[in-house]
This record gives structure tokens, C-alpha cells and sequence, in this order.
């Protein structure tokens, strides 16, 4: 008796061994992704893909975070806080300063998503209302940063133009705005409209008549998750680019989703949708005409002396995504 109850009790070990392998081996890999800001509607088909279970099918458990601004997104990345940040195209001068990363692949082109925004009791109602203003930005060196001295350049506003300072994201902005701190702020498009509805700010123009060329958003992947787990990175762009898919194919969807996210109505996220949903990148492919902008802003904005080489700055590796 004793002998045919250790054998039994062999058995179910075995057999509890062997589910264990087979669950581990097909245990979602996990990987730590954060958002340069949590406002923004061109991050949210991270929200949507995880919402929907298509990082899942891809074998990812997505751990998702977002930041104060691009500077902040990438020391999370030099301190191994992330895996993967979905970040803007000018961050790629941090890599020049040695944050242990590179760019993976193009997100998102021109900047239709950002816009220039101004207190609504203000008398500001065109471009030329912004000069002698102070704006904010989320902070040095971001996207936002150089679109008001793009402003400057192609205004040649060269003394008493916009003046960009660093406040972070929405919360510090909007109560900066309200005491008279700052006049404005340059952020994301959808944010503007959902002020304007409701007669806080005012959008006073997008950032694309400013850019011909652009990259305005980028993946970037810490060096040693691309060495050693480059299958991660191929399965999250995999994933993300199976999320635009969905998107474009789901409008009544992706806008439920992404106004909650973002906490603006409906009728803002569908506008959202309509805008910026062309210009999102479907293979990830870097645009050389975009890069060179990219590398002569670092110039501009002072984040860089010298511009830097390709290679400092991104891989070709992932892409095309296919």
C-alpha cells in the first residue's frame, strides 16, 4: 500500500513538473515601458494594444509607466527603471550624452499632435500675439522646447521672441497659467481643445506649419535589452504596429478607449483620432530628411555642440517592422 502510494505520489509530481516547465516556458516576457508624459493622445495605442491583448498575443506582459517630460524619461532609462520609453525625436541627444539607449524605430512624423496654446482671457490670437511670451514646456531639450525656438527661427523673432520654460506636465502648467505665471504652454493638441472647451486656453496654432520634415516621436530600448533579449524588441513593435492596424480599422473603439486615458470627452478624442492618426509610422523606418532636422535641432536648442553620428543615436536593426 505504502509502496503504490509513493508511486502514485511520483507520478503527480511529475506531472505537476511538467506543467510548471510548459507554464514557464510559455510565460509572457515582461518588459517595463514608459510614456514620456501620460497626456498625451499619440502615446495612448500603448493603453489600447495593452486594453486589447495585443501585446499579449505577442507574448508580452507590458508594464507601463509615464514621466514628467523626455529628460525624465530617459534617466529612468539610464537607471534600468525601464525597459522601453516611447519618447520624442529630439531625446535622441541624450544618447549622445550617454544614456545606455538608441532609438528602435520611428513612431510618429510631423508634429500635427502638438500645438501652441494661450490663456484664453488673454488677448493672443495669432502667431505674431506669442512674441515677448512666456511659454511652457515640459522640460530642456524636449520636443516641446524646440518647437517655440523653431517659432523664433522661422518668425526671426532673434530678441524678445518666445520664451520657453521648463514646468513639466499639465497640472504645473495649467496652475502656472491661471496665476499669470506664464501666458501659454506647448503641448499635446488634444489637450488644447479640451481647454478651449471649456474657455481655459486657447489653441492658437499646431506645430506642423513650422517643420517640413520631422520625427517627432521615437522607441528607444535600453543597450542591454537590445543585446540580450532583441526578440523583446522585435515582439513589442510587432505588437505596436498590429495596434495602429487596429486602430485605423476601429475608430468607435480606439476613441472610447483613449478618451478615458486621457480623461477628455469624446468629442476631443475623435478629433484627436481624425488628426493625428494618419501620420503615425506603419513600419517604424527612420526618414533621412527627418533625421537631418532631428540632428541640426540638437544644434539649435544647445543640447549638442557637435551633431552627432547615426549610430550614437539609433539602430536599423528592427526595422522595417514587419
Amino acid at each position: 500500500m505504502t509502496r503504490n502510494f509513493n508511486i502514485a505520489a511520483l507520478r503527480w509530481a511529475v506531472v505537476l513538473l511538467v506543467v510548471s516547465l510548459g507554464y514557464q516556458a510559455n510565460a509572457a516576457e515582461k518588459l517595463r515601458v514608459g510614456k514620456a508624459v501620460p497626456f498625451a493622445w499619440t502615446f495612448t495605442p500603448l493603453d489600447v494594444g495593452m486594453q486589447m491583448g495585443i501585446f499579449a498575443k505577442h507574448g508580452l506582459e507590458v508594464e507601463a509607466s509615464s514621466f514628467g517630460g523626455d529628460a525624465r524619461l530617459q534617466q529612468a532609462l539610464a537607471a534600468d527603471s525601464l525597459d522601453i520609453g516611447v519618447g520624442s525625436g529630439p531625446g535622441m541627444a541624450f544618447m549622445a550624452k550617454g544614456v545606455p539607449a538608441k532609438a528602435v524605430a520611428a513612431m510618429y512624423g510631423v508634429p500635427r499632435n502638438m500645438a501652441v496654446m494661450a490663456d484664453y482671457n488673454k488677448p493672443i490670437r495669432t502667431i505674431d500675439d506669442l512674441r515677448g511670451k512666456k511659454l511652457g514646456v515640459t522640460t530642456v531639450g524636449s520636443l516641446t522646447d524646440w518647437i517655440g525656438k523653431r517659432i523664433n527661427a522661422q518668425k526671426g523673432w532673434t530678441s524678445n521672441g518666445i520664451t520657453t520654460v521648463p514646468i513639466g506636465g499639465m497640472q504645473p502648467a495649467r496652475a502656472a497659467v491661471k496665476t499669470g505665471q506664464l501666458d501659454g504652454y506647448i503641448g499635446a493638441l488634444e489637450t488644447g481643445y479640451e481647454l478651449e472647451e471649456n474657455k481655459e486656453w486657447r489653441v492658437i496654432t499646431s506645430a506642423d506649419p513650422f517643420v517640413d520634415h520631422f520625427i517627432t516621436h521615437v522607441f528607444f530600448a535600453r543597450e542591454d535589452l537590445i543585446a540580450k533579449r532583441p526578440e523583446a524588441v522585435r515582439a513589442f513593435l510587432k505588437g505596436w504596429v498590429d495596434t495602429i492596424a487596429f486602430m485605423k480599422a476601429n475608430k468607435d473603439k480606439t476613441v472610447e478607449i483613449t478618451a478615458k486615458v486621457i480623461n477628455v470627452s469624446p468629442s476631443v478624442a475623435a478629433r484627436a483620432y481624425d488628426e493625428q492618426m494618419p501620420i503615425f509610422s506603419t513600419d517604424g523606418v527612420f526618414d533621412p530628411k527627418g533625421v537631418e532636422v532631428l540632428k541640426q535641432s540638437f544644434i539649435e536648442m544647445g543640447l549638442l555642440k557637435e551633431i552627432p553620428d547615426n549610430k550614437v543615436m539609433f539602430t536599423t536593426e528592427f526595422v522595417p517592422v514587419k
